[in-house]
This record gives structure tokens, sequence and C-alpha cells, in this order.
């Protein structure tokens, strides 16, 4: 496990946005909006806007995803709870795993670090395994290497089978 920095400006990190309620593409966009107004941090790059089918939970509302660069001063765990926070303010509720949800927001990666406790796992767990996420981050990252997996340019071809449509561009 690689150690947070805490003084260190700025961290890299990459956040996953989802919406499949109340309007998802309004959703998504504010998502963005409210991550580009984020303290001590700052919006660099954003993907376009995807339409995709659930995954897990298939019985719901097709999604609108999207990724964004962040640069932060924010250490992993300040970060995780601002965009709790962001996602609550959203009207968030939490109900089921992969349950529809108003915005959902979920730390990529951070850094090239590599980390596992009760709250938070990094890199994303399941980030190589899903086309909504690998296609808009390959967007923006061309060259994004998930640590401890390797280039994520590597793992889109394992999930093709998986509905992804462009609907607006950043």
């Amino acid at each position: 496990m690689m150690p947070f920095s805490h003084s260190t400006f700025p961290n890299q990190v990459f956040v996953a946005l989802g919406s499949n309620l109340e309007n998802p593409l309004s959703q998504v966009r504010r998502g963005i909006m409210l991550l580009a107004g984020l303290e001590d941090s700052r919006l660099i790059k954003r993907s376009s806007l995807y339409r995709t089918a659930p995954v897990g939970y298939a019985n719901q509302p097709d999604f609108i995803n999207a990724v964004v660069q962040l640069e932060t001063r924010l250490t992993p765990h300040q970060l995780l709870d601002a965009l709790l926070e962001i996602e609550h303010s959203c009207g968030r509720v939490r109900t089921f795993p992969n349950a529809p949800r108003i915005l959902d927001l979920d730390i990529l990666l951070f850094n090239n670090v590599q980390h596992s406790d009760i709250r938070l796992v990094l890199p994303h767990p399941r980030m190589h395994e899903r086309s909504f996420v690998l296609q808009p981050l390959l967007e923006i990252a061309a060259d994004c290497v998930i640590p401890g997996q390797g280039p994520a340019a590597g793992f889109f071809a394992v999930c093709s089978e998986q509905s992804l449509e462009c609907i607006a561009s950043s």
C-alpha cells in the first residue's frame, strides 16, 4: 500500500459520474458543475456523456455516465467524503447495491495509489470490467494505467458486449 500525500498539490484523480433517475442528463451535468466547484480542487477534463444499460441489477432505466479528471489537495478519504456530500445534496438515497440513483460519484483512480479499507478501495475494484467507465476514461486519458492491473485500453475489448452510446460531447 502506498502512503497518501497530505501536502502534495496536485493529486491527479479520476471520478466517474452516473445517474438514471430524475432527468439523468441534467443530474450528471449538475454533478460535473459541483465537482468543478469542489474546494481545494479543480476540474481538468471531462468526458462526453454516454447512455448505458444498467449493470448488475438490470430492472431499471438506462444510465447517463461520464468521467472527469480533477487535480486536488484533498486526501482520498477527504475526497470520498466530499463526493458523498455532493451525492446527498443531490438527493441520493442508498437502498441496495446497484439500485437506481439520482447521482453516483466514484473515485476511479487517485494518483497511482493502491489502497483498501472498509470505506475506500483504490483503484475502483470493478472499473476495468465496465465499458461505461473505460470509454469515457480513455476519451480523456488515452494512456491511463490502472495500478496493479495495466493499461486501461487493454480492458475495453473485454467489455465490448456492454451497451454504450455517446449522446453528448464535452
